[in-house]
């Protein structure tokens, strides 16, 4: 039985973001039996993040907050944050607005309702604004290379959101530093025998100068994670 729903936040200097991104957290409106819990683990952040997080953790009791010393990675960020999570629902949680928590109810739904223990909120199912085109050809390509290689049905294997039943996250061995975990969670679900059911999201993009940190680099380390996950690990 479902009882507990855990957002699991990396953040790494998002001082403009995150007090907001809390506050449309705290105001998403889950079935009454279904307790929320707040993972965040700040990532080595230089700007005022963690005093903003210490001020915001006194009005909201169910935030739990892991610092680290040192900028370790999203994906090793997000490893910390799964693996403090209690709850029976897990989901990844940018520490932006590019991503809106009011999805939150359609992305467990499936889940809740048997239908899934892998949820995706697709961007190409949905609606998009603000999308760059480098980073739109690197969301199909990577999603043809998911689908090519793992022999998934997908539309959008970069999605922010990625939503998990306990049984599936937590078993997985892990080991990505950037922003590869997304094609190596992605690789290592389906590799297990699990089907990614997709639900419509909205996604408005930001760029470097609002604080986007994915370039160039991660999309190759990306396809490379793909790639050794399907022929070498």
């Amino acid at each position: 039985m479902i009882k507990k729903i855990s957002i699991v936040m990396p953040v790494h200097n998002e001082q403009t973001h995150i007090e907001h991104l809390l506050e449309k957290i705290d105001a998403v409106k889950l079935p009454p039996d279904l307790e929320k819990e707040i993972i965040i683990v700040d990532d080595g952040s230089t700007d005022n993040t963690a005093e903003i997080i210490e001020r915001v953790q006194k009005k909201y009791k169910n935030i739990f907050v892991h610092h680290t010393v040192i900028n370790i990675g999203k994906g090793a960020a997000t490893r910390v944050g799964i693996f403090y999570a209690t709850g029976d629902i897990i989901i990844i949680q940018d520490g932006d607005l590019e991503y809106d928590p009011a999805e939150y109810p359609n992305l467990i739904q499936p889940i809740l309702d048997g239908k899934a223990k892998v949820v995706y909120g697709s961007r190409f199912l949905g609606s998009i604004k603000k999308m760059r085109l480098p980073n739109l050809i690197a969301n199909k390509l990577l999603t043809f290379m998911v689908n090519f290689l793992y022999g998934a049905k997908i539309t959008d294997e970069a999605t922010g959101y990625k939503v998990f039943h306990k049984d599936v996250i937590k078993p997985l061995k892990l080991k990505s530093l950037r922003f590869e975990f997304c094609p190596e969670v992605t690789a290592k679900v389906l590799k297990a025998g699990n089907k990614i059911y997709e639900v419509p999201i909205k996604y408005v993009g930001r760029s470097v100068e609002e604080g986007k940190k994915i370039n160039w680099k991660d999309g190759i380390a990306a396809i490379w994670e793909l790639l050794k996950q399907r022929f070498i690990d």
